[in-house]
């Protein structure tokens, strides 16, 4: 019988367990069961946070940036660095984690510190950079990145408008001449979980400006101003698949950097040499916090389960909750899935106790198409 090689390629456990906690506590729980397998981990992420985490378990260096949060005050932020491919979080720069609990900013939050965190890859050499966005506190559609990287946003009476995305009602110039010549010269790779345009009814003021505090005059007030920049930008470019995402920071990468738009598992699969690994993998696991709808729209581990049916590799998947029937699994390639909550079903205990449980379900696992 053939040796088994197991690959573990599955997303953070989001508020329990780091993408790479997750890959360790697997092995553990397989290797109680069956000493001897082949384990091969590959921690992957969507594009969203985590993403530069992801690429430093593949190898990539991790850097360090001093930028603007996204309330104006100093953060640092972790960049990834491979030869001359960088991996840029945006989140590291513009995330909701950077917000004091209970405090929001909708209308004034920035993503300059994103732009600064571009610069600062470029200014390692970068000439590819993998842009991961999702998980913003910012809803500015961009502007205060472009405004890091050289742009200039101006109002009526040539003073540059205000922070975030409200004050871009106030736009009447929109001057990207001074933008860094470099960025003409890389590749700039969007990669997000979501292809929502920048505004209406499926826009980012509307679908995720609720997460970032906004009230619904907030979100009238925000798709309103976010329409009149890119009116001024370019018309008709808000439609743009991926323009929404991160609060409209695609739709600045997008119209004004000539960032092509990709799903961001499928460009991280790429960046962090999926292809070989799954050549080499008997059986893949796979998996997230929560197996739900969203994760059938570009999860990770629909990405994952995706890639190895193409390559005829058998899928499992390891989960904290699991919303989705058994059908809808197998559609997305996955031939099982092994939910935290079946063995404990209080959520606060299972978040709490996730890593011993996650030993218990990869034991399972290991008996069920493992051993013998």
């Amino acid at each position: 019988m053939e040796t088994a090689r197991v690959l573990v390629a599955a997303d953070k456990f989001k508020g329990s367990l780091t993408a790479v906690q997750v890959a360790e506590r697997v092995t553990a729980g397989l290797r109680r069961v069956v000493p001897g397998v082949r384990v091969e981990t590959l921690p992957v992420a969507d594009g969203g946070d985590g993403t530069v985490a992801a690429a430093v378990a593949a190898g990539f260096e991790r850097r360090e940036a001093r930028v603007t949060g996204p309330l104006g005050d100093p953060v640092t932020a972790a960049y990834a660095l491979r030869g001359s491919t960088a991996v840029v979080e945006m989140a590291e720069a513009s995330g909701l984690q950077h917000l004091p609990d209970g405090v929001f900013a909708p209308l004034t939050a920035t993503t300059y510190g994103s732009g600064e965190l571009l610069l600062a890859a470029l200014e390692a050499g970068a000439t590819t950079i993998v842009f991961g966005v999702g998980g913003s506190a910012t809803t500015d559609g961009g502007a205060g990145m472009l405004a890091a990287l050289g742009a200039r946003f101006l109002d009526a009476d040539g003073k540059p408008v205000g922070s975030g995305g409200g004050p871009l009602a106030e736009l009447a110039e929109a001057d990207l001449s001074g933008l860094d010549p470099r960025l003409a010269d890389i590749d700039l790779v969007l990669a997000s979980d979501v292809d929502n345009p920048l505004t209406g009814p499926k826009g980012a003021p509307e679908v995720y400006g609720r997460q970032k505090g906004a009230s619904d005059e907030d979100i009238a007030v925000l798709d309103a101003a976010l329409a009149h920049y890119a009116s001024i930008l370019g018309p008709d470019t808000a439609a743009l698949p991926g323009a929404g995402a991160a609060g409209g920071i695609g739709y600045g990468a997008l119209v004004a950097l000539g960032a092509r738009f990709r799903p961001g598992i499928e460009v991280m699969l790429d960046v962090l040499g999926f292809a070989p690994a799954l050549a080499r993998a008997t059986l893949v696991i796979t998996g997230e916090g929560s197996l739900d709808e969203q994760t059938l729209h570009g999860k990770a581990p629909a990405g994952v389960a995706a890639a190895a049916r193409a390559a005829g590799i058998e899928v499992v998947a390891v989960c904290g909750r699991l919303a989705l029937p058994p059908e809808a699994l197998e559609k997305a390639g996955i031939r099982r899935a092994y939910a935290l909550a079946e063995l404990e079903p209080d959520p606060a205990v299972s978040m709490a106790q996730a890593g011993p449980l996650l030993e218990r379900a990869a034991e399972s696992i290991a008996r069920d198409f493992l051993a013998g």
